[in-house]
């Protein structure tokens, strides 16, 4: 079971390891300290960068 899903908003996300916020870089999703990030899920935001929330999903799960 994944610990975090497409339907997690990038706070919610964010909250759970400081390791977060390198791989949502390597994403080139600069989430702190964006206001959409509080509101705005995984999949909203990588569907608005163009990114597959799959891969971020998987990329973000590795770190648990």
């Amino acid at each position: 079971m994944s610990v975090i899903t497409k339907d997690m908003t990038f706070h919610e996300v964010m909250q759970k390891s400081p390791e977060v916020v390198k791989v949502l870089g390597s994403f080139n999703l600069g989430c702190v300290g964006c206001m959409g990030a509080i509101n705005e899920t995984l999949e909203q935001g990588a569907t608005a960068h163009g990114l597959d929330v799959e891969d971020l999903l998987t990329a973000l799960n590795a770190i648990f």
